[in-house]
């Protein structure tokens, strides 16, 4: 059990670890929800200001962009503690482990990249972060930044997207 705003939350799992966090998957009164705790151990290739802080704005940011996520249920900043919908589902990353298509996610998330290339907002385009739900691509992670090519999908997604991908392969 975790406390968040006098709500008591019952830990079901783990569900991963990122940059800023630790994701769970957890319940309270019947209702599952991803809660996710901020953690502050080193990260040599990102540097963080406010994660908490962080949290909130790029939610902001996206949602006025229309980007589908799971919708922000509740935040303890005391504690560093964010409450999301959860949304079902395997994420791309699985898939690909596990050799599935996933030919409509990267349709999806090649719309969703040119969306955010212009208005000049990257993403974490690590295929972890997203779920295909009832044939809609889901960001789970709220975390963007200002574009730079660098880091869009085409120059540094993609190659995670497409790791496990035999071109040579006959359809």
């Amino acid at each position: 059990m975790l406390k968040v705003n006098d709500k008591r939350y019952k830990i079901m799992k783990l569900l991963g670890k990122g940059k800023s966090g630790y994701s769970y998957l957890a319940s309270y009164e019947d209702v599952l929800y991803t809660l996710k705790k901020i953690h502050h151990e080193p990260c040599d290739y990102y540097t963080f200001t406010n994660k908490i802080e962080s949290e909130l704005s790029d939610y902001q940011t996206l949602s006025n962009l229309n980007i589908l996520m799971p919708k922000l249920i509740e935040v303890d900043k005391e504690n560093e503690i964010v409450i999301k919908e959860y949304i079902e589902g395997k994420t791309v990353l699985e898939k690909i482990q596990n050799e599935e298509d996933i030919s409509l996610e990267i349709i999806l998330v090649k719309n969703i990249a040119e969306h955010l290339k212009n208005n000049n907002i990257n993403i974490d385009y690590y295929p972890s972060n997203f779920i295909l739900y009832c044939d809609l691509l889901y960001y789970i992670d709220y975390e963007c930044n200002e574009y730079m090519p660098q880091y869009d999908f085409d120059n540094w997604g993609a190659k995670y997207w497409f790791k496990h991908v035999d071109f040579t392969k006959k359809i």
